[in-house]
């Protein structure tokens, strides 16, 4: 499957919603970009729209005597013509290191220009293709983690048992399964968060086929 470089914005958004309140997906969010263009869309201290971070991270200092927080990079400037004109502004005047890491960001930010004729488009990963795809998550996946605790996934599957057991287990590993606590998270309606079987416990995956006293007597 493959999806375009440009996805419509309400795909993006709504995506990303989804990542940032289920935990765990900051995998994802690393690898979604953008490509500037305007600076409409863009925060200028808190996006990564240069380099591989964002400028919030990279010069903390001047993020903390910024006015422009929170602002798009549109916002953080003014155009001239067709060339955009950067115009900080400050809490207080800045000592002279300060003003060298200001000096610091100028030379940095020359390294991107503004296309007042275009808007600015949200991408996936850092290839040359930009397209979302299935092989493409699955490289991203793949960086995630290695080391003795991951390759009981490589035995996992070498294992000749039913291939709905095996399933169940990886699922169970990977904590994907529907389980009540999981469901509770995503905002799911149910009567009880407790376990289905014992009816003490919140319904987890450790709990419910591990720790259940009916499931231990399995």
């Amino acid at each position: 499957m493959h999806l375009p470089v440009k996805l419509q914005s309400w795909w993006w958004k709504d995506l990303l919603k989804v990542c940032r309140e289920g935990g765990g997906d900051e995998w994802f969010l690393k690898e979604v970009g953008w490509n500037i263009g305007c600076g409409d869309k863009v925060k200028f201290w808190e996006d990564v729209w240069i380099g591989n971070s964002n400028l919030k991270s990279i010069y903390p200092r001047l993020y903390s005597l910024s006015l422009n927080q929170g602002q798009k990079v549109e916002e953080v400037g003014d155009w001239d013509h067709s060339v955009w004109q950067l115009c900080l502004r400050w809490k207080r005047a800045r000592f002279e290191w300060e003003s060298k890491l200001e000096e610091e960001l100028m030379t940095y930010l020359a390294m991107t220009k503004l296309c007042k004729e275009e808007k600015d488009v949200q991408v996936w990963g850092n290839d040359e293709i930009r397209c979302f795809s299935v092989s493409s998550t699955y490289k991203c996946l793949a960086k995630q983690g290695s080391g003795p605790q991951y390759d009981v996934f490589k035995y996992l599957w070498k294992a000749k048992g039913f291939p709905s057991v095996v399933s169940t287990t990886w699922r169970v590993l990977t904590d994907s399964l529907p389980i009540r606590e999981r469901l509770g998270r995503r905002a799911v309606t149910m009567n009880t968060s407790l376990c289905a079987l014992c009816q003490t416990k919140e319904e987890s995956c450790q709990h419910l086929f591990l720790q259940c006293k009916h499931a231990m007597s399995v």
